[in-house]
Parts: C-alpha cells; structure tokens; sequence
C-alpha cells in the first residue's frame, strides 16, 4: 500500500540545533509499525552533505530508534545491486533537501529513479522535505536554477509520478513562488497542491490528510478551470479520498470524509 508523507519544510538540525519536524518525524515512524525499523536517508540534493547526515542520523537513530543507512550517489561509483538492496530493505526512504533538479538528474543516471518503485511496491514509507517532497509527485516547483544574479528563479521539475499533481513547498517563507506556481498551474492544466513550511500531506493508499505544527501553516489545493484561477484551504487531521484533491471538479464541501 503506497505511504508517502511530503514536507514543505522545516528545520531538522542541519544548520542549527533546532528541530521543528519531530510530528512529522514521529509520524513516518508510526506508519511503518515497527519498533525500530530500517531508515535509508538519500541526501541526493545536498550531494551528502556531512552536516545533514549527523543531523539526521542524530534524530532518527540517537532519538527515535531507527537503523540509519545513507545511500550516496555523488562523488561515488555506486553499484546498482548496493542501491537495489539498500532501497529493497528500507522501511522508510527520507529525501532531502536541496537541488531538485541534480537529484533527478543523478537518480535517472544511475537507474534510483526506477528502482525506487521497488520501496513503493513494498510498502516503505516514501517521505522528505522540500526537494524530498517534489520527489513522489508528478513535477513541483523547484529553484534550483537560481543563481546571485537571479536568486529567485524557479523552474519545473518532473518527479516519479506517484502522485499525480504539481507541488510547491515553502509556499509561505518563499513569496516568490506564489505568484510563480500560479502561472505555472494555468500552464500545465494540473492540480497544484501548496504546502507552507512546517505543513506535511500524507498519503495512505488513495487517502490524504493534512498535518502541521502549529495552526498557522496551511495546505492548499489550485487549479485553474474555465480561465479562472481557483483555491482551497485543506482541511487539517481528518482523513479524507485523495480522489477530492486530484480532480478539478471536487471543492472542499464536497471532499467525502473517509471514516
């Protein structure tokens, strides 16, 4: 049964000491029903950048009893077999952070990109943050292409498809976007779904719920329909069809409660 939990961000400890995902984090955990279950951290976006692996190893394994494992892919030679058995035994496979474009382009070149679909068909949880969140939807809004000269370019970026729709991640910290994933939903024709920093979407076969810390981060659902622009506030804890967010046609009065 496919689990996905997506993140629109947060802080886990990479840069500083604070931690704001704990929920979110718990979470993941708790969908795996184990104990202590098998944890994959594909750093692909930061090119494993040291900071982030202790960050997590020290939140998933020293805090919340997990077996941490790092699967690298940049500045190795990595062997299609250790990727295949590192992603066929995880439990859960937490993405990071970062540029969302080179992970792609790194996880195409060494064949991640269809051997990921070993993690979903056994049941891993699929899950990350920002970059890490695009990464099970069909494209999202990514800024991997900016620059000094132009830090607030953002572009689209195609992900596994698991999830048919576009998502942006830090749509409330990053102003830039909103206006950006706008043109860029009229553009394509596909739901957009929004998340705010500290907002997750998880996803459990074909039902979704909405989780944050703290009220004041939301997830939205936009779409264009007939020329005009269109968007809902997600409903927040309550399980709901993830048919209601994936068609155009289906407001949040009409969203079937799933009980």
């Amino acid at each position: 049964m496919r689990k996905i939990l997506a993140i629109g961000g947060g802080n886990i400890g990479r840069d500083d000491k604070r931690i704001n995902t704990t929920l979110f984090d718990r979470e993941i955990i708790r969908l795996t029903e184990k104990k202590n279950p098998k944890f994959l951290f594909v750093p692909t976006a930061t090119a494993g950048c040291n900071r982030y692996c202790e960050a997590i190893y020290k939140q998933f394994s020293k805090k919340l009893g997990c077996t941490v494992d790092i699967l690298l892919l940049i500045n190795k030679d990595p062997i299609s077999w250790v990727i295949q058995d590192k992603i066929g035994h995880a439990d859960i496979i937490y993405v990071g952070e970062g540029n969302t474009y080179q992970m792609m382009k790194y996880w195409r070149k060494h064949g991640v990109d269809k051997i990921m679909k070993t993690g979903l068909d056994n049941g891993a949880v699929l899950c990350g943050s920002s970059a890490g969140s695009i990464a099970w939807f069909h494209a999202g809004l990514s800024d991997s292409w900016k620059s000094e000269k132009n830090p607030e370019k953002l572009i689209k970026v195609n992900g596994l498809n698991y999830i048919d729709a576009l998502l942006c991640p830090h749509y409330n910290t990053e102003i830039h976007r909103q206006l950006a994933f706008k043109k860029l939903l009229k553009k394509t024709r596909q739901i957009g779904i929004a998340l705010d920093d500290l907002c997750a979407i998880e996803i459990i076969g074909n039902e979704f719920r909405i989780l944050s810390v703290g009220k004041d981060a939301i997830a939205r659902k936009m779409w264009w329909e007939k020329g005009s622009y269109k968007e809902i506030v997600l409903p927040k804890n309550e399980f709901y069809s993830l048919d209601s967010i994936l068609s155009k046609y289906a407001s949040s009065q009409q969203m079937s409660l799933v009980i």
